[in-house]
């Protein structure tokens, strides 16, 4: 199993601040399994407008942060290695609990399907806030 720090993430990802949603990767089995965490920053500027009174992460950064774990899954492998992840879908998605500014996200992800000759894979990814089931995520990338 591998380990990533956040230098280390941001040599497989292409994202960068403010889009970079996943801090570190505490196991990766490269094109099998990934668990990687985000802590949710309080001073992100997405919180002035989502909702002020009361802020919650966007759903689409969860989305985000789930396909980032993804891509972090597959760039792993040296046939994607340096490779742009291109978002194709994201099916049964499932919002099951909050995440507030403060909160870690942790998630971790499988792989369900990989077409290498299509360079197309797809992953299932569960996004736990304090140990609680958050979100669910099927996503599908174009690898290019």
């Amino acid at each position: 199993m591998l380990t990533y720090n956040h230098e280390q993430v941001m040599s497989v990802i292409p994202q960068r601040d403010p889009i970079l949603l996943i801090d570190e990767v505490q196991a990766l089995e490269p094109g099998s399994s990934i668990t990687a965490s985000f802590f949710v920053r309080p001073d992100m500027a997405v919180f002035q407008g989502h909702f002020p009174e009361e802020p919650i992460l966007p759903g689409v950064y969860t989305v985000e942060s789930a396909a980032q774990a993804a891509s972090l899954l597959f760039l792993s492998v040296d046939r994607y290695a340096g490779k742009l992840p291109l978002f194709c879908g994201i099916d049964n998605v499932r919002f099951l609990k909050k995440v507030k500014p403060g909160d870690t996200i942790t998630l971790k992800g499988k792989s369900l399907s990989e077409y290498p000759e299509k360079a197309i894979v797809k992953t299932h990814v569960e996004v736990f806030n304090g140990g609680e089931p958050a979100a669910l995520v099927d996503v599908t990338l174009a690898i290019r």
